[in-house]
């Protein structure tokens, strides 16, 4: 297999709100983390959190790919057809970017803190 998804994500305005619908409608547990709140997925799935950013965009989903290498990942994209978005961005668990392909849709870059 290639570079795995290993995290998700849901943006909205409205965390609260966002994470009581979630909560209610799946049987999440969910608990804040930050200015996130993470989704408890030791009972199956993979690691997601839900986000209000405070900015453009607010709706959104998004999965994160493992990358060994941010910055080449990008440029690869760029090569490929894509762009980058944002970053890479350092955070507390490792570092991500966003890219989109060549049609647009965004996804998410990840490596994590070794």
């Amino acid at each position: 297999m290639g570079q795995p998804v290993v995290h998700f994500e849901i943006g909205c305005r409205d965390s609260a709100r966002t994470q009581e619908f979630y909560a209610k409608l799946f049987d999440w547990k969910i608990q804040a983390a930050g200015p996130a709140a993470m989704i408890d997925w030791r009972e199956g799935g993979i690691p997601g959190h839900i986000t209000a950013l405070g900015h453009e965009p607010h709706n959104y989903v998004t999965v994160y790919v493992e990358v060994e290498d941010i910055p080449a990942s990008l440029a690869k994209a760029e090569q490929l057809g894509g762009k980058k978005i944002v970053g890479p961005i350092d955070i507390p668990t490792g570092s991500f970017a966003w890219m989109a392909d060549p049609e647009g849709t965004a996804i998410g870059l990840f490596k994590p803190k070794k």
